[in-house]
Parts: C-alpha cells; sequence; structure tokens
C-alpha cells in the first residue's frame, strides 16, 4: 500500500511539474509575441498592411483584410476588403463605423468614438472598389453578407481589442449598423445609428409626400418649388445647356438612358437634397423669383443642390453597388409633385433597376427590410437611432416596440442628414451620451449619478471630428 501511495504521490508531482511547465511555457509564449500594435494587427491571419499614416495621439492603418466572397461556403474565393483602424490604446473601447460606401483613407474620428475617447475600426462595404470580388458575383451583395464581414473583422480585431465595442453608421451605414446588430446581436455593447432609413413597404412611401408638405415654412417650399418647376419649364434651353456640359467633360449616358432621363432626375431631386443637406437658413440662396430668373440662375440653383453629374455613367459608377441593394433589398423612395402639371414629368423618380448596369442581373426580395423592422421593435437592446427633423429620409425610420430594452430614438430639431448626439435637445443629448458612455463601460459614476454632467471624454479636434453631413450626390441615404 505503501509503495502505491509513494508511487501516486510521485505521479501527482510529476504532472504538477508538467503542469507548471506548461504554464509557463505558455506565458513565455505571450510574452514572446509581438507588442507593437502593427505587429499584433499583421499577425491575424488574412491582414495585410496597406500605410501607416501619422496622427498626433494616434496610430493609423490603412489595411485589407481577407474575406470569403460567400459566407456560406467561405472555400469559393476570397476578395480582400479594406479596413482602417485609428489606434488609441487597447485598454480603450473601440467603436466599428462603416458609411455603407467606400471607406476614407484620411484619418477621422466619428462622433461615438469621440464620446467614449476610443479606437475606431472603419469598414469598406463589400463591392466598393477596390473591397470587390473579381470576377463579381453580384448576388453574393446582400445585408448578410455585409454583416457576416463586420463579424468576421471583429472576431480577428477582438483580441487585440478586448474592452467594449459599438457599432455605429451614419444614413446607410446607421442602416448597416442596425442589420449587423440583426444578424449578430451577440457582438456589439451597443448600436448607434445616424439618420438609418427603414423601408419597410418599398411601394408605400406616402410619409415623404407628408413630410414635403410641413417642412420648413412655406416660403422656403414655395421658393424650391417654384425653381423644380421651372426648371422642367426650361427643358430645351438647359438640356442644350447639359449637353455642352456633358461633351465638356466627358460624360455619358448609356446606363440611365438618355440625357433626358438624367436631365429630370437631376431636376427632381432638388427639393429632397436641399432638404437633405442644407438647413433653413439657407433658402435665402434659392432664387426668390424662379419665373424672372435667367437660365443660369435655375441651372446653377440646380447643379449646386442636386450636381448635374450624378446620373451620368461616370457619376454612377461608383454607387453601383447601392443602386444594387436598393432594387434587390433596402427599398427606394418614391415621391409625387402635385405643384408640377403632370405633362412636364416624362418619367417621374426612376426605379434603383435604372441607375445598375443591364449586364447585372436584379431580384427584388419582397420581405427583407420588414424582418429588420420586426426584429428591432421586438429585440433591440442598447440601440440609439438619432434623426434629423428637416431631414426627408427620416420620414420612414425605425421605432420600438414593446419588446426594445434600453433603446432610444431621438430627434435632432432644425437638423438635416448631419444629424448627431451633439444636436440634440439638452436633455436627450445629456441621455444619449451617458447611454454611449455606458454601453463602452466608461461611464464614470459621477456621470451616472448626474447625466447632465455628460461629456465626450475625448477634446475635440477639428480634423478628426468631422460634423459636417456625409454627403452623397442625388438621392442616396
Amino acid at each position: 500500500m505503501r509503495k502505491a501511495l509513494r508511487w501516486l504521490l510521485a505521479l501527482t508531482v510529476f504532472i504538477g511539474t508538467l503542469s507548471t511547465a506548461g504554464a509557463a511555457t505558455a506565458a513565455q509564449s505571450a510574452q514572446s509575441g509581438p507588442t507593437d500594435i502593427k505587429d499584433r494587427l499583421l499577425s491575424i491571419p488574412g491582414m495585410s498592411l496597406v500605410q501607416e499614416k501619422p496622427y498626433p495621439g494616434y496610430r493609423y492603418f490603412v489595411l485589407n483584410y481577407t474575406q470569403p466572397i460567400d459566407h456560406r461556403h467561405p472555400d469559393r474565393g476570397t476578395f480582400q476588403q479594406r479596413i482602417t483602424v485609428l489606434h488609441k490604446d487597447v485598454s480603450r473601447p473601440t467603436v466599428f463605423y462603416t458609411s455603407g460606401y467606400n471607406v476614407s483613407t484620411t484619418p477621422s474620428r466619428r462622433e461615438p468614438t469621440q464620446i467614449v475617447d476610443g479606437n475606431q475600426v472603419s469598414l469598406e462595404y463589400r463591392f466598393f472598389t477596390p473591397s470587390r470580388p473579381d470576377p463579381a458575383d453580384w448576388s453574393k451583395l446582400d445585408i448578410w453578407q455585409a454583416a457576416s464581414d463586420q463579424h468576421r473583422v471583429y472576431e480577428a480585431l477582438k483580441p487585440v481589442y478586448s474592452a467594449n465595442w459599438l457599432a455605429t453608421g451614419g444614413s446607410k451605414g446607421g442602416m448597416t449598423a442596425t442589420y449587423y446588430e440583426r444578424f449578430y446581436p451577440h457582438d456589439m455593447d451597443g448600436v448607434v445609428a445616424y439618420v438609418a432609413p427603414n423601408d419597410v413597404v418599398n411601394n408605400e412611401d406616402s410619409a415623404y409626400d407628408r413630410f414635403f408638405t410641413t417642412v420648413g415654412t412655406q416660403q422656403c417650399r414655395d421658393r424650391l418649388n417654384a425653381v423644380q418647376r421651372e426648371a422642367l419649364v426650361r427643358r430645351e434651353p438647359l438640356e442644350a445647356k447639359y449637353a455642352k456640359f456633358a461633351a465638356e467633360g466627358g460624360y455619358t449616358f448609356d446606363t440611365v438612358g438618355s440625357l433626358d432621363k438624367a436631365y429630370e432626375a437631376v431636376v427632381l431631386d432638388y427639393v429632397w437634397s436641399f432638404w437633405q443637406y442644407s438647413l433653413l437658413k439657407d433658402c435665402d440662396s434659392v432664387p426668390a423669383d424662379a419665373a424672372t430668373a435667367t437660365d443660369e440662375a435655375i441651372w446653377n440653383s440646380v447643379d449646386t443642390i442636386s450636381g448635374f453629374s450624378a446620373y451620368t455613367d461616370q457619376g454612377l459608377e461608383q454607387y453601383t453597388p447601392y443602386y444594387y441593394q436598393a432594387g434587390t433589398q433596402l427599398g427606394a423612395p418614391t415621391i409625387h409633385f402635385p405643384y408640377i402639371d403632370r405633362k412636364l414629368i416624362r418619367y417621374g423618380y426612376q426605379p434603383p433597376r435604372n441607375y445598375v448596369p443591364r449586364s447585372i442581373p436584379m431580384r427584388w426580395q419582397p420581405g427583407v427590410m420588414r424582418d429588420v423592422d420586426t426584429w428591432v421593435r421586438h429585440h433591440a437592446q442598447h440601440m440609439l437611432f438619432v434623426y434629423g427633423q428637416n431631414d426627408p429620409w427620416g420620414s420612414e425610420r425605425f421605432r420600438l416596440g414593446a419588446g426594445a430594452r434600453d433603446s432610444y430614438v431621438f430627434t435632432a430639431p432644425g437638423l438635416n442628414h448631419g444629424a448627431n448626439v451633439a444636436g440634440l435637445a439638452a436633455e436627450e443629448k445629456a441621455l444619449a451620451t451617458v447611454r454611449i458612455l455606458e454601453w463602452a463601460g466608461v461611464a464614470s459614476s459621477a456621470v451616472e449619478k448626474n447625466p447632465s454632467a455628460a461629456k465626450p471624454l475625448a477634446r475635440y479636434d477639428s480634423k478628426l471630428d468631422v460634423r459636417d453631413v456625409e454627403r452623397e450626390p442625388a438621392l442616396r441615404p
């Protein structure tokens, strides 16, 4: 028996020695791993460096990350997706941002990043060049595939940035952040979605018509409506000017079909674009008497607000992925113009199909937006939606139901498509700031006791903290 006990004791000591040695080896291995943030990022499988740019107080990296073309079948090819990392400190929270379009390679900091004084990871939306598979299978451009892109990036970076994460984005980026939360609700600790449209029923757009009868002031609405109508009345001379403009700029109209279709599309965007990007005070820049204004004045006003290059082949090319999604899943608004003679309008608001090359097949998928809307109403948790009072895209917005928890929908008075937390009324601004800080895990006890004292943790930086509306020419969110 004693021999057996001595043998068992020796075996226990031996196993303990192995365990201790193993733990020491693991600790030594961890210590010998990369410590510089660039080396840590580049040690992630599939991550490669495009460029590092200096910025005071940060490290800023432009990177490529290898993604599967089809997340359901990852063995069927990959593509390189561009991301940027604004690195503050691995101990700080991280904000995951996407515009829903291309990613900027200039260092910038979105509002939640300033509020929490954190890191920021920005992702280019799939199929926006250069983040496009070649050849491009457009059927793999949908909101679930894009959410899965974000999920893989998050999983790759979470071991590096282990503190709390928030998702954010404005407009189509706000939609993207919401869809990501719907499909991967356990990734983020909170979502801040700015001016995110929610087109639940694509063929029912009366909310937009009601918006345009009340927005701003009657005087401003009358000015805008008159210029828009006059641009159609003067179609012949202004289209001659448009043809010259196109010839000099090398613009073509193969996708939309004709200069005439492009011209009307630009003109019909005029009122919408004004309210999307301008403020009530900017009505002073609109011709006061359109009927007596010169052709040049009408042209300049429409070009400044809508942009005559928007529906040329060259203007549309960058945004093909958006129009594809609008015509397959997201939906697109249709509004009416009761103040314009019907005979002056030949095409009306044209569908997204008209803005995508015919070589790319499109099929509408009903129910996709209804699914997201239902999920938000019944399952939203730690979600904040911010809209602008005078932004037409807010006419169809996300709303919360009885199942939502610790979630909010706020409207910034008088603001447009650039609405943000800073523009909210005082009480809502304080509440929104506190919730963002708490979701990020950095709210102080003093702020929790007194929400009115809540402020961004990082000092404002005029170069990093871009507060202008993200302008996408033409009728795009």
